[in-house]
């Protein structure tokens, strides 16, 4: 009866405790602030470390253009009188919530879904008029001429000024370094920057496979891009090679043409063989900025998204682990423990955690990349449905291949199919506090509604889940192999429908978010970096 009682008072308190604070304070709890230190640097030459700087500022001028592609003019959230409201602002990169899409400050309407690749006033019949070039280049911006017609605006004009300082400071890391990796892969990037051509840029980052310093920087993800999906967004990565973890995976890169031969789906469906050289690369993030440090925090990128350079060379995912380990220990962890029964939460892992991400960004370089019907790539024959698709399909396909390699005892000793499954799970719970405003929200919550369909994971009295095991991979196998049907053929009314039928949060969702909420468990985290 005591330990009752105490626990009443426990929720009474932090019940008020929240009432206390303000919508803005609440929201802001949500994000914990972390410090990101700087790794030990001690084998990192004096020209090394200012390679790093220069790495750095290059970055923040990638996020002053992300500023003016997804808001405008930073100075107006900066200038909020509300500080609550400015710092919220700074975290979402503008005046709409990234996790629910409503707008927190007052004379702002809904956030515009093309961002500010289009102009607000844009009819669907007047881009249709435009050529399909200038519709479908995903490095311009869309404007109006002088006469109120439409034009494609490339970035390296639109952005000019910002542009010119990056590739400054990229030159000047170019005269530094004493890796000709690095020096040829700064140049071409700089030559991509300038010309909004990539592909030459994106090989000599994949060759440059002897440097413990890597810079991420460019136009890489359309996320923003809600309208079509098109248009992408700049962001920037600074980090620091783990080399004796990315020692332990790079067996798994030799596997990728094995692995996705291994795909649940028809042959004709998984034609694409990503390149032989796909390596996977642990890092310690030292700094994040644009579309990567926007609301929740990446902690793996699968690059280049260029099809061509995938299937002649590879492709390399980039595992944040610091951020990784961050995430596990004060996320993950908590919520799994909140929500799964004692039995399921013993089955939670970070190290699981860990490769099930290995294996997620794996899943985005499988499949295809072009429809087998003529339809043209995936991305634009789903058209608004891709994001949410390709961020279903990494989660799922990823899954299934962490449970067939544990299967196989690949995994020996790092990660068991029961730690996968329970993991992925309070992974998936952790997630609903993304909401279904953005794609990676909505492929979650329909992850995790199709898991509960198929009695994967059940509900109890108590508010807690129950897995079952086997369930669980029945359902991940079939999951995978209607995403993986879906894109290959392009069906964007299946895709379509599958969002209408599970992208909603379910009846129990609120309860879980209580629940979450009171146990004081943040939603993701926003960075302090060390000097």
């Amino acid at each position: 009866m005591k330990r009752l009682l105490f626990v009443c008072c426990a929720v009474f308190l932090a019940s008020c405790a929240q009432g206390h604070k303000s919508d803005l304070q609440r929201k802001l709890a949500d994000y914990e602030i972390i410090k990101i230190s700087t790794p030990d640097l001690s084998g990192i030459s004096d020209n090394g470390k200012e390679v790093l700087n220069l790495y750095r500022w290059a970055a923040d001028e990638a996020d002053a253009i992300y500023w003016k592609q997804v808001f405008g003019d930073k100075s107006r959230m900066q200038a909020l009188p509300d500080a609550d409201a400015c710092e919220y602002a700074m975290i979402n990169y503008g005046p709409w919530d990234r996790m629910d899409g409503t707008t927190f400050v007052e004379g702002y309407g809904a956030r515009p879904l093309g961002a500010g690749f289009y102009p607000a006033d844009m009819t669907a019949a007047e881009f249709e008029k435009l050529p399909e070039a200038d519709r479908n280049n995903p490095y311009s911006i869309v404007t109006r001429a002088e006469d109120g017609s439409l034009k494609a605006v490339p970035y390296h004009e639109a952005y000019a000024e910002q542009i010119e300082k990056i590739c400054s400071y990229l030159n000047s890391a170019a005269n530094l370094t004493i890796k000709p990796s690095v020096r040829e892969y700064l140049l071409k990037k700089i030559e991509a920057l300038r010309s909004d051509d990539y592909e030459a840029a994106d090989r000599a980052w994949l060759s440059m496979d002897d440097s413990k310093m890597d810079l991420i920087i460019g136009p890489n993800e359309n996320a923003d891009d809600q309208l079509y999906g098109i248009r992408r967004s700049y962001g920037a990565f600074v980090l620091l090679k783990q080399v004796d973890l990315t020692a332990r995976i790079d067996q798994l890169t030799a596997m990728l043409p094995e692995l996705q031969a291994s795909l649940p789906c028809e042959p004709a469906y998984k034609t694409f063989v990503p390149g032989k050289a796909s390596v996977i690369y642990a890092y310690d993030a030292l700094y994040y900025a644009g579309n990567y440090n926007a609301g929740v925090k990446v902690i793996a990128v699968n690059l280049p998204y260029d099809e061509k350079v995938q299937s002649e060379m590879g492709t390399r995912t980039a595992l944040m682990h610091n951020i990784m380990n961050e995430k596990f220990n004060r996320i993950v962890f908590p919520v799994g423990r909140l929500l799964l029964t004692s039995a399921e939460a013993e089955n939670l892992s970070a190290n699981a955690f860990f490769w099930n991400i290995v294996f997620r960004e794996v899943a985005h370089g499988l499949g295809v990349k072009e429809t087998v019907n003529g339809k043209g790539s995936v991305a634009r024959a789903l058209g608004n449905e891709a994001l949410m698709m390709e961020e279903v399909k990494g989660n799922v396909v990823g899954l299934y291949l962490a449970c067939k390699l544990a299967d196989s005892h690949l995994l020996n000793g790092l990660v068991t199919k029961k730690e996968a499954i329970a993991t992925f799970c309070a992974s998936l719970f952790r997630s609903e506090r993304f909401g279904n405003a953005t794609a990676l929200g909505r492929a979650n919550i329909a992850i995790l509604n199709f898991l509960l369909e198929k009695k994967a994971l059940t509900r109890t009295e108590s508010g807690k889940y129950v897995i079952n095991y086997e369930l669980s991979e029945q359902a991940i196998r079939e999951l995978a192999s209607r995403v993986l049907t879906i894109q290959a053929t392009g069906n964007g009314e299946a895709a379509a429908e599958f969002e209408r039928q599970y992208a909603v949060p379910g009846k129990d969702y609120k309860e879980d978010l209580r629940s979450i909420r009171l146990e004081g468990i943040p939603a993701d985290l926003r960075f302090v970096f060390e000097k």
